[in-house]
């Protein structure tokens, strides 16, 4: 029941389409178009934090490998076929320059790489319209992968929480690491 309710909705969204939006969507679902944003928060990042932005870039390349890897292995683990190899939807799903991607998509590793982005970016960057920028453009990007035919809803969605989670916990684990370490220098220093 689920299942079939992702699809139709994933229908109903595909559909939505235009050849203006086609080359837009396409370009948000690109990964090179992205690297000025993420340079610019990594140069935010080293000027707020200094002397700890070494130890944050680590933290923040763990986070983007797990986020990843983990939903690589999940989407290989789960095998459910992408709307655009669906034989029940053949001839149903709009696709934009007849790129399809791999076999599975559960769940969406667009969704989560960018969730997982946006929510750690915004535990260190702590500003009210960072954050809501950040969230929309995590979530413009997952929308692309279903405007694009590769990704149902619930593979986005799914993707989200994901890296929503994982950012949050690599978050987590790098504020017990610096407490530890600014706790070690207080005590080094008495």
């Amino acid at each position: 029941m689920l299942e079939r309710l992702d699809q139709q909705l994933f229908l109903f969204l595909n559909s939505l389409n235009s050849p203006f939006c086609d080359q837009i969507m396409h370009a948000i679902s690109g990964v090179l178009i992205w690297l000025p944003l993420y340079l610019a928060i990594l140069i935010y990042l080293g000027v707020k934090y200094k002397r700890r932005f070494l130890i944050i870039l680590l933290f923040i390349i763990i986070a983007a490998t797990l986020s990843d890897q983990v939903s690589v292995l999940i989407k290989n683990n789960v095998h459910r076929l992408r709307p655009c190899h669906e034989p029940l939807l053949e001839g149903l799903v709009h696709l934009v320059r007849g790129e399809c991607g791999g076999l599975y998509s559960f769940v969406s590793s667009h969704a989560t790489n960018s969730f997982n982005v946006a929510l750690i970016s915004l535990m260190f960057i702590k500003k009210r319209w960072f954050s809501i920028s950040i969230v929309a453009w995590a979530a413009i990007v997952g929308y692309s992968r279903i405007y694009l035919g590769v990704h149902y809803p619930g593979d986005v969605l799914c993707g989200s929480i994901l890296g929503a989670l994982i950012g949050w916990s690599v978050y987590k684990l790098y504020e017990l690491t610096d407490n530890k370490i600014l706790q070690n220098r207080k005590y080094f220093n008495t």
